[in-house]
């Protein structure tokens, strides 16, 4: 099995649609994965993941294919983190906030870390994960330990239209990191594109390997520059970059 998460469009959050970029970015999308053998459409309720699964489906004839999944809306969640400074966005700390925090690099206890406690984010996590396994597990693979069991493999594409702090939750389950690390050290631009496969190296035991992470190229090759849309500033107050 092939999983794609994709992220939106370049996002209006005001209005919780896409730019006029990030129509045009959805646009270049499409004419990429019309080439792809895609078998599921599952996409978050949000209106600019929707309307990017939507620019896709429409160009290919498949409206009606679409799944919408509430879990798949991004992962915001209200916190204190460890320096005390009070955020809605878990996935927004600053490097001073968790990088000498080791157990927020645990996979299996960062969401026990003293700054999570009492604020319902060990429990919203959980909830995600658990439909994920579930989607999983309705397409042929459970969810076993840190692996995944089949009875009978497939080479369907399942495509996740999402954002991006919710992709990193579906990685750190699939790939058993924590999506501290990803938040933090990775970033997948607006219609980027995320590719992971199984491999069944022994019949029945499985496990997902990320083939690639936020592809751009079909910005690049429609002369479309990728938005900045969650990136901060390369150097410190450069003039039209994100600081805070």
């Amino acid at each position: 099995m092939r999983i794609l998460i994709i992220r939106h469009g370049d996002p209006n959050y005001k209005d919780d649609c896409l730019t006029e970029k990030g129509k045009r970015e959805a646009n270049l999308l499409a004419e990429k994965l019309k080439k792809e053998k895609i078998d599921y459409l599952y996409s978050s309720p949000l209106g600019r993941a929707k309307e990017t699964c939507e620019t896709y489906a429409k160009a290919v004839g498949r409206e009606k294919d679409i799944v919408v999944k509430d879990w798949l809306k991004e992962f915001n969640h209200s916190v204190v983190f460890p320096s005390g400074r009070a955020w809605g966005l878990p996935w927004d700390m600053l490097p001073e906030e968790w990088t000498e925090e080791r157990k927020l690099y645990d996979f299996e206890e960062w969401y026990n870390h003293e700054c999570y406690q009492g604020s319902g984010l060990k429990e919203h996590y959980l909830e995600v994960v658990k439909a994920l396994d579930e989607t999983i597990e309705n397409h042929g693979y459970k969810r076993e330990g840190r692996a995944y069991a089949t009875k009978k493999g497939n080479r369907d594409t399942l495509a996740f239209f999402c954002h991006f702090g919710a992709e990193c939750v579906l990685l750190s389950r699939l790939c058993n990191i924590s999506p501290i690390s990803l938040w933090h050290n990775f970033v997948a631009l607006p219609t980027s594109v995320t590719t992971l496969y199984t491999e069944e190296r022994r019949e029945g035991k499985v496990s997902f390997r990320c083939a690639g992470f936020g592809d751009t190229g079909h910005l690049y090759a429609g002369g479309e520059q990728p938005s900045p849309s969650a990136r901060f500033c390369e150097t410190y107050g450069y003039e039209g970059e994100r600081r805070d």
